[in-house]
């Protein structure tokens, strides 16, 4: 069999998470919102593929941002 072993776990490097910053501020000069929008869309798959364990980990602000809860009443 060729390609990745599935059960092997992958590593994020300080280098991924500088790349993946880079897109994102590239991203964001050119329509903020549409990266709100796909930051939103990324932790809700996030969340259904971790059978909803994700938002137990966010912040509030960003749960309902993401869609994932309702606001709390003021």
């Amino acid at each position: 069999m060729t390609g990745a072993d599935p059960a092997a776990p992958v590593v994020a490097t300080d280098d991924d998470a500088a790349e993946l910053i880079a897109q994102l501020r590239a991203l964001a000069g050119a329509d903020p919102l549409e990266v709100r929008q796909v930051v939103a869309e990324v932790l809700a798959a996030l969340d259904r593929a971790a059978g909803g364990a994700l938002r137990e980990h966010l912040p509030e602000a960003i749960r309902v941002d993401a869609g994932l809860d309702a606001p709390s009443p003021a």
